[in-house]
């Protein structure tokens, strides 16, 4: 899995929705072991401009919007994140950058590893690099 934008399980009635998510599910397929959340962010500013080599994610605009440019190597792709019932999985190797919030966004992401400088890819160049350099070793 490099990205996939899935349909989460969203049950409402009169009293409103609600959406369970549990570790090792169809909808999210890894250990949960990090959460965190991202909300104040200004439309003008852009965020991310990484890429992890281990780790995989489940992210969700639980409220407002933020686009997320995603990039495997190979092609750009923009997804709109605008609704509680929809997230973001994201594999390893996968270049993101997320901007145009709106000021009501609050983005949730689940993570499948704690925290670890070291699994993060800041330099798209090196970025590309690693994912050639992994593409030799498996051929």
């Amino acid at each position: 899995m490099k990205h996939k934008l899935i349909d989460l399980p969203s049950h409402e009635d009169k009293r409103g929705g609600l959406v369970a998510l549990e570790s090792l599910s169809d909808t999210v397929p890894f250990e949960i072991r990090r959460v965190y959340y991202i909300y104040g962010t200004k439309s003008d500013v852009e965020r991310g401009f990484h890429a992890h080599k281990k780790l995989q994610q489940l992210c969700i605009c639980v409220s407002g919007a933020c686009d997320f440019v995603l990039d495997n190597g190979c092609s750009r792709e923009t997804l709109r994140l605008d609704s509680p019932e929809k997230g973001l999985l994201l594999g390893n190797n996968i270049w993101r950058e997320m901007k145009n919030f709106s000021s009501d966004c609050v983005l949730l992401v689940l993570a499948s590893e704690h925290y670890d400088e070291a699994d993060y890819i800041r330099d798209h160049a090196v970025f590309l690099e690693t994912l050639e350099n992994d593409y030799a070793v498996h051929s």
